[in-house]
């Protein structure tokens, strides 16, 4: 087939709306990314609202984690069988109906509830959405800027959600926190209604619910465990037994996987390079990206005395950083450079902008000591989620779409789990022992800032071996822009339904 004739067949796959498209699912994405930052910003006026105790408030936050990351992958299949058009507007409402139940709690259970419905409704939302966005879009340079948007939107939504959430809480109230995303669902679910297809595999095979059980059960461990050594410590018996549980169930789930007919997770997804290396690189970067969106924003506010909103624009620079160097690294640096090149200077831009953080101290100014430091890390964001997404998503058959997309969902929930526990535990043992070798009246602010400049370090050496990981592992040259996979073939097909719009 000559260049132009498989041009015209790429256009043809194409939806005639897809720029539309792209709008509705940023949208959607972008509700999804905040909802993790933004809660966290109304945590203490919900809980002098609601009168719960200081050790209860981790759960509004390790409900939402627990559901969403041991439910993604059976989410992605769900989209892949029944079709992503009703798995996105259906994520999207049950979505926006536990944000509403959320806004009104009146108690602490309630509020938790409402968390994990959310979890439960964004683990079939998120996947649709991305894999939605990648079957819209075929043609080369298209797909570079539509991933671009969403790269960012992935990379940035967790800073726009501290300036959104510093805003409501501040002007509005800790529950507009919660309502905020009825008005994204709305508008999401009202173009999706009108411009998506839906897109169902035509052989229907048969859902793997022993390997969905077990990665569930797996990831639940893993996320568990992590939640729980933040804040019961490493070598309490349950982290431990959950961690080891969550590895013992996965290791199983890649055995059942080898033997199913109709795999929940293709391992030849995961065991190709490139997909993984990017797969990894998400993961890995959003360990390290919670030494940004938690401990700078625990300076600012309880060091610096930053109201929540001042907090949220203090992040400005970083989210237009962001924003420019996710549209051109897919359009204009892609093809030219490869993922790998891309992805590894994001990352020693990361890890530079997070050493340069680590020499704050409780007397620095924004303007000399963090601010230089936020572009810089804002372009080592965009040069990673951006060429990352891309790479996971492209090539993969069809029908592999929502699964594909699920891993990159799950890599990031659970790499923001480790980071979480993993960094919080090291920034409260190094300022402990601060506190301990430093007495005086000004030990207390001092050792939180050391804790801090230490979680900054280590996630500067967790970007610097990322780099060089991701370096060794995806090829020189990806092409983007490969043909799709094809389609498995199932030996006994279900009678073939018509695809509805």
């Amino acid at each position: 087939m000559s260049a132009s004739s498989q041009l015209a067949a790429t256009r043809g796959h194409q939806h005639d709306h897809r720029w539309l498209i792209l709008v509705i699912i940023a949208t959607a994405q972008l509700m999804v990314v905040l909802d993790a930052t933004i809660v966290n910003i109304a945590l203490p006026s919900a809980q002098q609202a609601l009168g719960f105790a200081n050790d209860q408030r981790q759960w509004i936050v390790t409900a939402y984690a627990l559901a969403f990351g041991s439910l993604l992958l059976l989410g992605g299949r769900i989209g892949d069988l029944f079709g992503r058009k009703w798995a996105f507007i259906g994520g999207l409402i049950g979505f926006a109906l536990a944000s509403a139940v959320g806004g009104a709690a009146q108690s602490f259970g309630v509020l938790v509830a409402s968390r994990a419905l959310q979890g439960v409704f964004g683990a079939i939302l998120a996947p649709a959405a991305l894999s939605t966005l990648a079957n819209a879009f075929q043609d080369p340079r298209e797909r570079g800027r539509a991933f671009g948007v969403f790269g960012a939107v992935a990379g940035g939504g967790g800073a726009v959600g501290l300036l959104l959430g510093g805003a409501l809480t501040e002007y509005a109230s800790w529950r507009w926190c919660f309502y905020v995303n009825l008005i994204f669902a709305t508008v999401a679910a009202i173009g999706g209604l009108i411009y998506l297809r839906n897109e169902a595999n035509p052989q229907r095979p048969k859902l793997d619910l022993l390997g969905s059980a077990i990665a569930a059960a797996g990831l639940f461990g893993l996320v568990f465990g992590f939640s729980h050594a933040e804040s019961d410590g490493w070598t309490d018996r349950l982290t431990v037994t959950a961690l080891i549980s969550g590895v013992v169930l996965l290791a199983g789930f890649v055995l059942v996987e080898r033997r199913v007919e109709h795999p929940l997770l293709p391992l030849r997804i995961v065991l190709d390079r490139n997909r993984g290396g990017a797969y990894l690189a998400v993961g890995v970067t959003a360990i390290a990206i919670f030494g940004v969106f938690l401990f700078l924003t625990y300076y600012l506010q309880l060091t610096k005395g930053f109201s929540p909103m001042k907090t949220g624009v203090a992040f400005l620079p970083m989210i237009t950083f962001i924003l420019l160097s996710s549209t051109i690294a897919n359009v204009k640096l892609l093809p030219i450079f490869g993922a790998r090149r891309l992805i590894t200077t994001g990352m020693l831009f990361g890890a530079t902008g997070m050493f340069f953080l680590s020499r704050i101290t409780a007397d620095s100014g924004y303007a000399l000591h963090i601010l230089p430091a936020l572009p810089l890390m804002g372009l080592g964001f965009g040069l990673i989620f951006a060429p990352a997404i891309n790479t996971a998503t492209a090539g993969v058959a069809r029908a592999d779409a929502g699964i594909a997309s699920a891993m990159v969902n799950t890599m990031q929930q659970v790499g923001g789990s480790i980071g979480t526990a993993l960094l919080s535990t090291i920034a409260a043992g190094a300022a402990t022992r601060y506190a301990t070798s430093h007495p005086g009246r000004t030990a207390v602010i001092d050792a939180a800032v050391h804790g801090y400049t230490i979680a900054f370090m280590i996630s500067g050496a967790i970007f610097l071996l990322g780099a060089v990981t991701i370096f060794m592992l995806i090829h020189p040259h990806v092409d983007p822009n490969a043909e799709p996979e094809a389609a498995p073939v199932y030996h006994h097909p279900a009678p073939a339904q018509s695809v509805a719009r």
